[in-house]
């Protein structure tokens, strides 16, 4: 009987690398389902979101008919406690609907894992549950803060409310089961710590060997 592939959660706090760690487990053949792909995906032009975003945020947050302003949105849900979480209440259970039917088809391959990239993994009591295993990718803040401004334009300030927006660090690394430290390290040390976790977590090695 084929053992069921173990469901790892991954999550960091924005500019943390989880992105980096979740494309070298996708390199050597890990499944890695991407929530926040899902979630663009479910308000892009004629994504299922949209109609309800409409009628609950009203045009202010569209460029045009069935064109989220996602500056708008995002100026929006950060400014206001209440409607992020409207917004999640809308958009969570479609994305979760979204997260299994993926990974259902993932596991017809016989995985020995299947990676789980979700940036609210904290913050949504669901996700504990139906993990295995929980990775956080784990750095200092103010690295955090130097990587997002460095790729985006965003200015200090800005990141700093995002972060405020997240679950504090503290909280990120009490609900993990393994920690990769991601502190100006290269992507080889990012990779020889993935690996070193592997033989805890039951994956086979080959995946590696065979990308190396």
């Amino acid at each position: 009987m084929t053992q069921a592939a173990m469901r790892l959660g991954i999550t960091g706090g924005i500019g943390s690398g989880k992105s980096t760690v979740c494309a070298l487990l996708a390199d050597k053949g890990i499944p890695v389902i991407d929530a926040d792909a899902i979630s663009r995906a479910c308000t892009a032009p004629g994504g299922a979101a949209l109609p309800a975003i409409a009628q609950a945020f009203g045009d202010a947050v569209f460029e045009a008919p069935g064109i989220l302003n996602r500056d708008a949105m995002r100026a929006l849900v950060f400014d206001q406690p209440q409607a992020r979480a409207q917004l999640q209440a809308l958009l969570h259970p479609m994305i979760a609907a979204e997260i299994e039917r993926q990974a259902s088809l993932a596991a017809l391959a016989s995985p020995p894992c299947i990676a789980f990239d979700i940036p609210l993994l904290v913050e949504s009591k669901r996700w504990r549950t139906v993990l295995d295993r929980v990775l956080v990718v784990d750095c200092q803040a103010q690295t955090q803060i130097d990587r997002v401004m460095q790729r985006s334009s965003l200015t200090a300030e800005s990141v700093q409310k995002i972060m405020a927006a997240q679950s504090s660090r503290a909280a990120r690394l009490q609900c993990a089961d393994y920690v990769l430290f991601n502190e100006s390290v290269t992507i080889d040390a990012i990779g020889q710590q993935l690996a070193a976790i592997f033989p805890f977590l039951e994956i086979s090695s080959r995946h590696w060997k065979n990308s190396a």
